[in-house]
């Protein structure tokens, strides 16, 4: 009776403690909290260690009333008590020396995203010259005295044939990119996805078979646009291709 007993107290307060234990992530740097030491030794008062990784990385598990503390060169810092641990998942400490690594940490960096207008923007202005490409004719310029007479440089222009023939396709190629970027702007999978409710692999598949032309993207208002979406979806349904479940939505 006294085993069971004391079997039934450790099922239920060690597996007790097994659930409240958790785990301290972090990366641990040097006194300019720039380079990243590795090899550095974390304890845990509960008895667990390790050791940071080449970028010096560290996670360790604990129990709420635990305390690390972290030990280099034979030098261990202060006790951080787990209770006063804000963000586990991101326990950054910074110890007293200064170290030489490969891996440092990069200051706030702020990623700002551009419309499609200004890409298209910043498109045309790289290519300048060849989307303002017009096929080359005779022309006329006025001398230095006056006199009136052709361009020459025109006039050479006029008979380069494969060098304005190659201008003119790559000026062809560009607009079709330009337009393609467009329909994808428009038809975007996130925006898809937010009007059907599809998910991968179906909306690969729907934003494939479904995407319309550039003259459609062009013209047509948001209220135009958002029905050809809903229509086209109701298709999709009719073929099957939308689950079950979703149907029944």
């Amino acid at each position: 009776m006294q085993k069971f007993l004391l079997f039934i107290f450790l099922y239920f307060f060690g597996g007790a403690s097994l659930q409240a234990q958790f785990v301290i992530k972090g990366a641990v740097l040097d006194k300019g909290k720039i380079n990243l030491v590795e090899n550095v030794k974390v304890f845990s008062t509960g008895g667990q260690s390790t050791i940071t990784d080449s970028m010096g990385r560290y996670a360790i598990a604990v129990l709420p009333n635990d305390s690390i503390y972290f030990v280099y060169n034979n030098k261990p810092t202060q006790k951080f008590p787990v209770s006063k641990v804000s963000n586990p998942g991101a326990f950054d400490v910074s110890l007293h020396v200064y170290v030489s690594s490969k891996y440092s940490m990069l200051k706030e960096v702020i990623v700002y995203s551009k419309s499609h207008r200004q890409d298209s923007l910043e498109n045309r202005q790289s290519y300048d010259d060849i989307f303002e490409y017009k096929k080359p004719g005779i022309s006329t310029s006025v001398g230095a005295d006056g006199t009136v007479g052709a361009d020459v440089n025109e006039l050479i222009n006029l008979f380069r044939f494969k060098r304005n023939k190659r201008l003119k396709a790559f000026q062809n190629r560009l607009e079709i990119q330009e337009q393609e970027k467009y329909i994808n702007y428009r038809f975007s999978k996130i925006f898809v996805g937010r009007i059907t409710g599809l998910q991968s692999p179906a909306l690969d598949s729907f934003v494939k078979w479904y995407r319309p032309d550039y003259a459609f993207a062009a013209t047509a208002d948001e209220m135009v646009f958002n029905q050809y979406i809903l229509n086209a979806y109701y298709q999709f349904q009719k073929l099957g291709f939308v689950p079950a479940a979703k149907r029944e939505e």
